[in-house]
């Protein structure tokens, strides 16, 4: 790279000085999550079916939120830096018009209103239903509880229950064995809601089938006491705002307003709201930025944690691996979950992106979490699907987008399996060799197959929302890129290099043709550039030349900064397909990037290195 060394160096120590800032007291990172609007609709929502009196300073404060962060066009979207949206804001409609005791908040019902008559949503009319049945297509997750919450608020009114579908709640009483055999309409993780709004609306509905009566009705307190044995001390399931509040406001409406199941449940909504009046999606997401945050220093690390700081954080995230059969899903013991929160599941991204901080921590000595780490990339073998990629929470669930194997998770895993054999292969049996390079060849087999002829992966939890289709092609390009730079120097990406080189190059050569005038990448050729993706990309072409796009991207970054300061991007895509940022993702972002960079100095690749 051509950039000034000693400039980057500057760089480097003064976001890295900033890192530091943003931990906690306890030596690790939580992040913070943008202010949700659906989240603050659905849970003002919920205080109010629960007791409107005894809440009416939450109410309030929610209210006045979205009275305060309204789109110019009327509308509202998923964080304050969305583009309005109709799911978010008909769930906010219901909620003012159910919630405001007044006519303070009359001119933002009629503003919203307004908005979703431009959109063709006319809340009085029960076509609306249809409309957002067919937005969500065959995945009930969100479709269901959107209509169910808008016809409790009388939007259109409760007579529209008898055109929403009806969840199989009662299916939820099966083996768990028997869950990817279901077809069922909602993802792996919605369980709670395939519960609690399948009950609501069962008791809304008029059956037409006495059998299926008969075995619904028999099925309710059984559904209703699992939904007390998979929610988590905390309250809230997966430690999800709008997902808790769905729970409970339709369990409120149906007349279990007493459970003990409601009542931790509105515990938690109370616990987690802003002082602002606001709610995020998630409590946080402190494993993921974490280990973020650790990679993000790659050999470095030393030179900004000193050992007590690495030994505090290597603690950490050992002691909150899972070392039991999770109640939520049954998953097996070893892996983790997003958040040091006990509604926290173990998934794909945060068990690999956990088993490589844990290696970054202890360069000095990885022995000492060698046990932790086998332990967590035996789980994550375990969920390794039938096509060779991994998906996030359960193994065997193919029919919806986000039960899917996919390529940034895989690249993931990818780098955790080559990594781990690397470091312990002269510890490790020639059987326990041999599965984890089965498992490696596998998922490269996975990536190939899943590479577009153009060079790029797509990436399933994040987005970006000026693209067609709100893919990020640019994102899932640089990650699994990046996975695979550092793959390659291992013993097993030496042994497959030839076919790494080759996805590797042609991802480059994708990154490269969709590079911005201006030095940034976007989502896609011609979006919009963002601080992420940026440093993203030049991450994944440092290592492999590209000289001229890398320090082109560098300078963006740097008058982008300059200008703006670290401004996170609505990127991520959380439960639902909610749309967030997280102030954590550009920080960490650029910490990565400049940290190859500098390792490129000091050992710079020949621009057809490849």
């Amino acid at each position: 790279m051509n950039q000034n060394p000693e400039h980057i160096q500057f760089q480097f120590s003064e976001l890295s000085t900033l890192l530091l800032q943003k931990r906690n007291v306890a030596g690790y990172w939580e992040g913070c999550l943008s202010s949700s609007a659906l989240a603050v609709a659905v849970s003002i929502t919920a205080l109010h079916f629960y007791d409107a009196i005894l809440n009416t300073s939450e109410i309030s404060s929610g209210l006045n939120w979205l009275e305060t962060n309204l789109n110019a066009d009327g509308g509202f979207g998923d964080s304050p830096g969305s583009v309005s949206n109709v799911s978010t804001s008909l769930l906010c409609y219901s909620a003012v018009k159910v919630c405001s005791a007044d006519d303070q908040y009359t001119p933002l019902l009629l503003k919203l209103g307004d908005y979703l008559r431009t959109q063709n949503i006319d809340v009085n009319s029960e076509q609306l239903i249809p409309a957002i049945l067919d937005f969500y297509k065959t995945d009930r997750t969100f479709s269901v509880p959107i209509l169910t919450m808008c016809a409790l608020c009388g939007v259109p009114g409760k007579e529209a229950f008898e055109s929403i579908p009806q969840l199989p709640f009662e299916l939820s009483l099966l083996p768990r064995s028997f869950y990817r055999m279901l077809n069922l309409s909602v993802v792996s993780y919605a369980i709670p809601a395939l519960i609690a709004v399948g009950i609501t609306i069962f008791r809304f509905k008029k059956r037409k089938n006495p059998l299926m009566r008969w075995i619904r009705e028999a099925s309710v307190n059984k559904s209703l006491a699992l939904l007390r044995k998979i929610q988590p001390h905390s309250g809230g399931y997966l430690e999800a705002i709008p997902l808790t509040a769905f729970v409970c406001l339709c369990m409120v409406e149906s007349g279990y307003r007493d459970l003990e199941v409601i009542h931790d449940g509105m515990n938690f909504l109370k616990r987690t709201q802003r002082k602002d009046g606001s709610w995020p999606i998630d409590i946080d997401l402190s494993t993921w930025v974490t280990t973020l945050a650790v990679k993000s220093l790659r050999s470095n690390i030393d030179k900004v944690l000193i050992s007590a700081e690495r030994q505090r954080i290597t603690d950490h995230l050992l002691a909150i691996q899972n070392m039991e059969i999770h109640s939520f899903n049954g998953t097996q013991p070893g892996g983790w979950g997003w958040t040091s929160h006990s509604g926290s599941v173990p998934d794909g991204d945060d068990t690999p992106g956990t088993i490589l901080a844990l290696l970054t921590l202890n360069q000095d000595d990885p022995t000492v979490v060698q046990e932790a780490v086998l332990s967590g990339l035996g789980w994550l073998r375990q969920l390794q699907n039938g096509d060779g990629g991994f998906p996030t929470f359960s193994r065997g669930w193919g029919k919806l987008p986000f039960d899917q194997s996919c390529s940034d998770l895989t690249g993931h895993a990818i780098l955790a399996l080559a990594q781990t054999a690397h470091l312990f292969g002269d510890s490790l049996s020639q059987k326990q060799l041999s599965e984890i390079k089965k498992s490696f060849v596998r998922s490269i087999i996975y990536l190939e197959k899943h590479q577009d002829q153009s060079g790029f992966w797509l990436p399933l939890w994040f987005g970006n929302q000026n693209t067609p289709g709100h893919a990020n092609p640019v994102y899932g390009t640089a990650r699994v890129t990046a996975y695979l730079n550092e793959a390659l120097i291992t013993q097993l990406g030496v042994e497959y290099s030839v076919v790494l080189k080759q996805m590797i190059n042609r991802g480059c050569q994708y990154l490269v043709s969709v590079q911005n005038q201006d030095g940034s990448w976007g989502g896609a050729k011609n979006i919009q550039g963002s601080i992420e993706e940026t440093a993203l990309a030049v991450t994944a072409l440092a290592p492999n030349g590209f000289r001229e796009e890398c320090t082109s991207g560098m300078n963006w970054l740097t008058e982008k900064t300059k200008s703006d300061g670290i401004v996170a991007s609505p990127i991520g895509l959380y439960f639902a397909s909610l749309w967030y940022d997280e102030e954590m993702y550009p920080l960490t972002a650029y910490l990565e990037c400049l940290s190859v960079s500098v390792e490129t100095i000091s050992s710079p690749l020949p621009p057809d290195s490849l």
